[in-house]
C-alpha cells in the first residue's frame, strides 16, 4: 500500500468518526516563540491543549509535516531517523479518552490496513492499570503482548503543564530482526519491535512543586509516523526503502552513479534524499537560507546534502535536479510544493552554486588544519570559525569531517569567536535604543492599550496618560524637553508592518508637542515628542493631529500591495513578500525570487501598477477572523504573527492582503509609480525600490535636467544623443584596440629577455613578472602570450593600477589541474598583496590592495608552485 493511500485512509477513517480533518500547518510555528520549527503533530494545536483557545470541534485529525534536527547524526545511518517526516494524528480536546482512543487505533489497524493482529503488541505506563485493562479486557489483546514500561518510555511531559501516560503500539518485524534473547519484547534496543503508533493520554497538570493534578477535561494526542507505517505496509526493513523516500534515492543514485547497495554510498544517498525533503518543504513554507534561526537550518541541511553528494562523486550542483521528483511525490497532498516549485529549485541551485564556489577552498584549508592533528586531538575553535566565516562551512560540517578522522572540534572556542564577531557588529552599528525593554515595561506599568483611531481620522481628541523622560516617569515637562508620551487614544500610526510611524502635533491649552516618531510596545503607542511650546502635564486634554506627510506614506503603502500582486502575475506565484519599508519619500519591497528581474519584466510590472493607478480602483478594509480571511485568499506576510481577528485591505477585486497599515481611498491618489532599482539582497531574495506621486515628478525633472546636460556635453540635440553615444563608443573601442596592439608589440620586444626570468621548479618552467597595463583583459592577453612563448609551464603576471593590484595566472594544459592549479596559485599570491581571487585550473585572476608588496610576492611565486607539487 502506497504512503499516500495510508494517509488518505487514516484521515477518512477519523473524519467518519466525527473528527474535523485539518490541513497540515506551516513548518513555521504561529505565535509560539518556544519553537523554531514544527516537530510534532500536536505542536500547532498546543493552544487547544492548554485551554488558551477553543476548537470548533473537540475532535480533530491531521497529517502534519514535521522537521527535527536533534538526531541529525543518526539520519541515514539507521532505518528510522529522519529530519523530515509526516505525523498522522487524531486528537480529542476534552471529548473521548483512553477507551475510545485505543479502540479507534485497533479498528483502523485491523480493518482498514489489514494488519495481522498476532504481530501487534502494546506497551502501557507501569502505573496505568486503566490502559492495561482496556487493552486486555476490551480489545482482547493477550496479557503476554501487553508490556509495562517506566516513565522514561511511557509518560509524556515537558516541564510543567499538561502531561500524562501513553500507550504505544508495536509491530513485530520478525525474529530475524531481533537480538535473539528469550525476553526480547517492546522496549528492547533491537529492531524486532517497531513502534508504529503512540497514544498519549493527557490527564494531569504538573505544577511547579512536581505535583500531578488531574485535569478536569482530559485530552488525547496520538501520533503515527507515516514513514514507519509505510515500511510495514510495503514490507521493507527501512523507511528509506518506502515510496515516500526511495524515488529520491533512485534519482540521485542514477545521477551520481553511486550504487545504493554499496555500503560506501548507502548512508550518503539516504541523507541527500532526506535533507532534500526537509529543504523543499521549508522553502515551500517561505523559510529561506540564512545564517540564523530557521534559515540556518535550511542552509545547514542543504550544505550537508551537497557534501554527501560530493562523497558520491558529484563535482557540481546536483541537488536541485531532485525537486521535480519531490514535487511529483508530494504535491497531491501538499499543493504548496507545486506552487513554489520554481522558487525551491532556483533557491537550491543558487545555494549549491555558492557552496561549491567556496567548498573546495574550505576543504583544502580544513585538510591543512587536520593534517597536523592526530586522532584524539582537538581542532581549535578559532580555526573552525575561520572556515565558517570565510568559506561558509557550518560548524556541524566541520565537526562531521573532523570526526571521521577522530578529531574533536573546540565547540566552546567557536562560540567565543562567533560572539566576538557579533559584538564587533553591534559596536559598529551603535546602540540606538537607549531604554531596555524590561525597564520600559516597568515604566508603562498597568497602562491600557492605546485605541488607534488613525484608520478613520487624522485628528482626534485625546488625554495624556503618561510622560516619560530620562528613563523615568514624570508629571510634567517644559519647552525644549524631549520625551515619550502615552495617550488614551491616538490617530498616529505606530511603526509596524514595514510602515514608518506618523509625525504631527499634540496641542492643548498652553502647550504644543511636536511628534517626531511613534512606536508600539505591547499595544501601547509611544509618541516620541519635543515640547515646542509651553508646559504639558499628565492628565491634560489635547488635540492630536497627523501631518500631511501621511498622504505620501499611504500612497506608497497602497503601491506595495499593487506591486506585490503585479510581481506574482509577471514572475509567478512563488513570489512572497519578505519585508518592506514604506515611508513618505519612497517604498522598498523585498520578495522571494531566485534570479534578477529582467528589464522587460520590470517594464511589465511598472506598466501593470500604473494601469491600476489610472483605473481609480477603490481601496477599502474589513475586519474578519483570520481563518476566514485566509479562506478568501488574503495574502499574509510570511513570518508575521497575526491575532485571531485581522484587518483585510482590498484594492478593488485585484488585491487582498492582511494589513494594519494606512492606505489611500482609491488607487488614483497614488498618482503614478516608478521603479528606481531592482537588486539581490540574499540567496533567493530580491529588492525593488520605487517612488510614487511627487517622487515620480521629481524623478522626471531630474531626468530632464540630466538629458539636457548630456546633450550639451556631446554638442548635439537630446534626440541625437543615442546616436552620438554610439559613435563615441565606436571611437573608444578603436582607440582601445590600437593601444592593445601597441602593448602587444612592446611585450613582443620585452619577451626576448624573458629567458633570464624563468625559474625551473622540479622540471616546470615558472615565469612571474610585472607588466605595464591597467586593463584586466589586456593583462590576460599578455599572460597567454607569455605562456605561448614559454610553451609549457606556469605564468603569473601582475599589474599595478593606482592603489590596486591585478593578477592573472595561466597554466599549460599538460599541467592544469593535474600538477598545478591556476586558481589556487593566484589565490595564494593575492593574499601576499592583501587581496583574494580564484578561477579555473588553467586560468584565474585576482586582485590586491598593497602595490608595495608586488615585488616580494613575485619572488614567492616559484615556492607557491612548489607547494602544489
Amino acid at each position: 500500500m502506497k504512503g499516500e493511500e495510508i494517509r488518505r485512509r487514516f484521515l477518512q477513517f477519523f473524519a467518519d468518526k466525527g473528527h474535523t480533518v485539518v490541513p497540515s500547518h506551516s513548518l513555521v510555528p504561529n505565535n509560539d516563540p518556544s519553537l523554531l520549527l514544527i516537530g510534532a503533530g500536536m505542536a500547532p494545536l498546543k493552544s487547544y491543549f492548554t485551554g488558551a483557545a477553543t476548537p470548533g470541534n473537540k475532535r480533530m485529525a491531521s497529517c502534519q509535516k514535521c522537521v527535527r534536527t536533534g538526531d541529525i547524526e543518526e539520519v541515514g545511518r539507521t532505518a528510522r531517523h529522519h529530519t523530515f517526516f509526516e505525523m498522522l494524528g487524531n486528537f480529542s480536546f476534552g471529548d473521548y479518552f483512553k477507551k475510545e482512543a485505543i479502540a479507534f487505533a485497533w479498528e483502523f489497524l485491523l480493518e482498514h490496513l489489514d494488519l495481522d493482529a498476532q504481530r501487534l503488541w502494546a506497551s502501557v505506563f507501569e502505573e496505568d492499570q486503566e490502559a492495561w485493562d482496556i487493552w486486555h479486557e476490551h480489545i482482547g489483546l493477550p496479557e503476554g503482548r501487553i508490556v509495562r514500561l517506566g516513565k522514561k518510555d511511557n509518560f509524556w511531559e515537558i516541564g510543567v503543564g499538561p502531561c500524562g501516560p501513553c500507550s504505544e503500539i508495536y509491530y513485530d518485524m520478525g525474529a530475524e530482526h531481533g537480538c535473539g534473547k528469550e525476553d526480547c519484547q517492546p522496549g528492547c534496543d533491537c529492531d524486532r519491535y517497531l513502534e508504529i503508533w503512540n497514544l498519549v493520554f493527557i490527564q494531569f497538570d504538573k505544577d511547579q512543586q512536581g505535583n500531578y493534578n488531574p485535569l478536569p477535561a482530559p485530552c488525547i494526542d496520538t501520533g503515527m509516523g507515516l514513514e514507519r507505517m509505510a515500511a510495514v505496509m510495503q514490507d521493507v526493513v527501512s523507511n528509506y526503502d518506502t515510496d515516500l523516500v526511495f524515488p529520491l534515492i533512485e534519482h540521485f543514485s542514477r545521477l551520481t552513479g553511486a550504487d545504493y547497495n554499496d555500503k560506501k554510498y548507502t548512508a550518503s544517498l539516504r541523507i541527500i534524499a532526506d535533507h532534500l525533503r526537509s529543504v523543499g518543504f521549508m522553502l515551500a513554507d517561505g523559510i529561506l537560507p540564512g545564517n540564523e534561526g530557521r534559515g540556518y537550518v535550511v542552509r545547514r541541511l542543504l550544505r550537508r546534502a551537497v557534501r554527501h553528494g560530493m562523497l558520491c562523486g558529484s563535482k557540481e550542483s546536483f541537488l536541485h535536479t531532485g525537486v521535480d521528483t519531490l514535487v511529483e511525490m508530494f504535491a497531491g497532498f501538499y499543493p504548496e510544493l507545486e506552487e513554489n516549485k520554481q522558487l525551491i529549485s532556483a533557491t537550491v541551485k543558487a545555494e549549491e552554486d555558492r557552496f561549491f564556489a567556496t567548498v573546495e577552498q574550505g576543504m583544502d584549508q580544513l585538510n591543512k588544519y587536520l593534517k597536523n592533528l592526530s586522532q584524539g586531538d582537538k581542532l581549535p575553535g578559532s580555526e573552525a570559525f575561520r572556515l565558517y566565516d570565510s568559506c561558509g562551512f557550518p560548524l556541524e560540517l566541520t565537526e562531521e569531517i573532523a570526526a571521521e578522522r577522530g578529531v574533536e572540534v573546540d565547540h566552546q572556542g567557536f562560540e567565543q569567536a562567533l560572539e566576538q564577531q557579533r559584538q564587533r557588529g553591534r559596536a559598529a552599528r551603535g546602540q540606538t535604543d537607549g531604554m531596555a525593554a524590561d525597564k520600559l515595561k516597568a515604566l508603562l506599568g498597568q497602562l491600557p492599550s492605546t485605541v488607534f483611531s488613525g484608520h478613520e481620522r487624522w485628528a482626534d481628541e485625546v488625554a495624556i496618560l503618561a510622560i516619560i523622560a530620562h528613563g523615568a516617569k514624570q508629571q510634567r515637562a517644559e519647552t525644549g524637553q524631549q520625551l515619550f508620551v502615552v495617550l488614551d487614544r491616538s490617530p498616529f500610526y505606530a511603526e509596524g508592518g514595514g510602515q514608518v510611524g506618523d509625525k504631527g502635533t499634540i496641542s492643548g491649552e498652553g502647550f504644543v508637542l511636536n511628534v517626531e516618531d511613534v512606536t508600539d510596545y505591547d499595544g501601547i503607542h509611544i509618541h516620541h515628542v519635543t515640547v515646542s511650546q509651553g508646559e504639558v502635564a499628565v492628565g491634560a486634554k489635547a488635540r492630536a493631529e497627523v501631518s500631511s506627510r501621511r498622504r505620501a506614506i499611504e500612497a506608497n503603502h497602497t503601491a506595495t500591495h499593487l506591486l506585490h500582486k503585479a510581481l506574482k502575475e509577471v514572475l509567478g506565484n512563488h513570489v512572497r513578500q519578505a519585508g518592506s519599508l514604506v515611508e513618505d519619500k519612497r517604498l522598498r519591497f523585498d520578495f522571494t525570487h531566485s534570479t534578477p528581474v529582467s528589464p522587460d519584466q520590470l517594464r511589465q510590472i511598472e506598466q501593470k501598477v500604473n494601469s491600476l493607478v489610472a483605473a481609480d480602483l477603490p481601496v477599502g478594509s474589513e475586519n474578519m477572523a483570520l481563518d476566514e480571511a485566509k479562506s478568501q485568499g488574503a495574502e499574509a506576510l510570511f513570518g508575521e504573527k497575526y491575532a485571531q481577528d485581522v484587518r483585510v485591505v482590498k484594492v478593488g477585486d485585484y488585491s487582498m492582503e492582511l494589513c494594519g497599515g494606512t492606505h489611500v481611498e482609491s488607487t488614483a491618489r497614488v498618482r503614478g509609480f516608478k521603479i528606481l532599482s531592482e537588486t539581490g539582497i540574499g540567496s533567493g531574495l530580491r529588492r525593488i525600490e520605487a517612488v510614487t506621486g511627487d517622487g515620480v515628478l521629481h524623478l522626471l525633472d531630474e531626468a530632464d535636467q540630466l538629458l539636457d546636460e548630456a546633450a550639451a556635453a556631446a554638442k548635439v540635440s537630446r534626440e541625437a544623443l543615442p546616436q552620438r553615444i554610439g559613435e563615441m563608443n565606436s571611437q573608444l573601442r578603436e582607440a582601445k584596440q590600437q593601444v592593445e596592439r601597441l602593448q602587444a608589440k612592446l611585450l613582443s620586444v620585452e619577451t626576448g629577455n624573458m629567458d633570464s626570468q624563468v625559474v625551473d621548479v622540479e622540471g616546470i618552467a615558472v615565469l612571474a613578472r610585472q607588466v605595464d597595463t591597467v586593463d584586466m583583459a589586456a593583462l590576460r592577453n599578455q599572460a597567454e602570450m607569455l605562456l605561448s612563448r614559454l610553451g609549457q609551464g606556469v605564468v603569473l603576471v601582475a599589474a599595478v593600477a593606482g592603489d590596486k593590484v591585478n593578477l592573472v595566472a595561466v597554466v599549460s594544459k599538460d599541467l592544469a589541474g593535474k600538477r598545478v592549479n591556476a586558481g589556487k596559485l593566484v589565490g595564494s599570491a593575492a593574499k601576499l598583496v592583501g587581496g583574494g581571487g580564484g578561477g579555473r585550473p588553467d586560468m584565474a585572476q585576482a586582485g590586491g590592495r598593497n602595490p608595495e608588496k608586488v615585488d616580494e610576492m613575485l619572488k614567492q611565486v616559484p615556492e607557491l608552485v612548489r607547494e602544489q607539487l
